[in-house]
């Protein structure tokens, strides 16, 4: 186990310094000129060529590539090309407003489908099996955006108009000062991740249910409750953990258009608003760090199947 673990760690460091690579080469690609992008549109030749000296712009990207590397091993993320801020200093706060979002989204998200995903199995061909089956994808076919847009017109608009549209920076700028604010988005993301796992649980759970080990438990007279709680779900979290890493994983993505949508003040909204001002610190940081979190959530998706499948971690040995 411990052998399999640490070849999943050391090819996340090699799929993470892919990532660097090509979030580096992209955005060296990005349209427009970083320098004019800063200085505006009436910046004279002389102040371009100066300041594009002061940031390497006309290095080599080899040499570029190695400076930016050297210093995020570093930890020293540099400085923001539009209002000179260390970039961590710019981050923080919208780091803990998007994590806040997250986490949110998380535990809401995946206790309720799990809970679906196992009752509909349960109550497989009833009419809660049917209509949770409908709803999951109808869901599963609408894009975030979508669900976000349909959520404010029946509850921001109209009659109800019971949430903020959009989000309105208030007191300090954290999501926790005006937690009302973090429902239309905490719910969009909910709606957009929670069909996946419901259909895949659901799928797992009745296969458990119908396997031999499962039966010889019903034969020997246990409880329902016990058989599931006991011996079908600890079976089916396995591969299901699988599928919830990469719907948490999708938050980490997902949440750049679902924060943009409400104008919510989290790194999505900032990368989005870093690209279109060639804002080139910025926009690596953010992106890279969506990576690591996406390789670091599939390795704990990992060590979540290893624990909770006895024959996966005796394969594992």
């Amino acid at each position: 186990m411990s052998r399999m673990l640490l070849k999943r760690v050391l090819l996340g460091v090699v799929i993470l310094w892919a990532v660097s690579v090509v979030v580096f080469l992209a955005t060296q690609a990005l349209p427009g000129d970083a320098a004019r992008a800063i200085l505006g549109r009436e910046a004279t030749p002389e102040r371009l060529a100066a300041l594009r000296a002061q940031l390497h712009l006309d290095d080599p990207l080899w040499l570029q590539y190695a400076s930016w590397l050297g210093d995020l091993l570093r930890l020293d993320l540099g400085e923001s090309y539009s209002n000179g801020m260390p970039v961590t200093e710019l981050l923080s706060a919208r780091l803990n407003n998007s994590l806040a979002l997250m986490v949110c989204a998380t535990v809401i998200s995946v206790p309720l489908s799990v809970l679906v995903g196992t009752y509909s199995a349960l109550r497989r061909d009833k009419a809660f099996d049917h209509a949770t089956s409908v709803v999951s994808l109808v869901l599963a076919s609408l894009p975030e955006f979508v669900v976000g847009i349909l959520l404010v017109l029946l509850l921001s608009t109209g009659a109800l108009n019971l949430l903020p549209a959009v989000y309105v920076m208030t007191g300090s700028g954290s999501a926790w000062s005006d937690p009302v604010q973090l429902v239309l988005p905490t719910l969009t993301m909910v709606l957009a991740v929670s069909p996946y796992i419901v259909r895949i649980m659901r799928a797992t759970m009745i296969e458990v249910l119908e396997s031999e080990y499962v039966q010889q438990a019903r034969l020997k007279g246990l409880p329902e409750r016990t058989v599931v709680l006991r011996h079908a779900l600890p079976n089916a979290i396995g591969p299901v953990a699988q599928v919830i890493a990469l719907q948490l994983a999708w938050l980490a993505g997902g949440v750049v258009i679902v924060e943009f949508l409400f104008r919510f003040p989290g790194i999505g909204f900032a990368l989005v608003d870093a690209v279109n001002n060639r804002d080139l610190p910025v926009v690596q940081t953010l992106t890279l760090a969506i990576a690591a979190v996406y390789i670091v959530v599939n390795l704990l998706a990992d060590v979540v199947s290893l624990a909770a499948n006895p024959k996966v971690r005796s394969a594992a040995r």
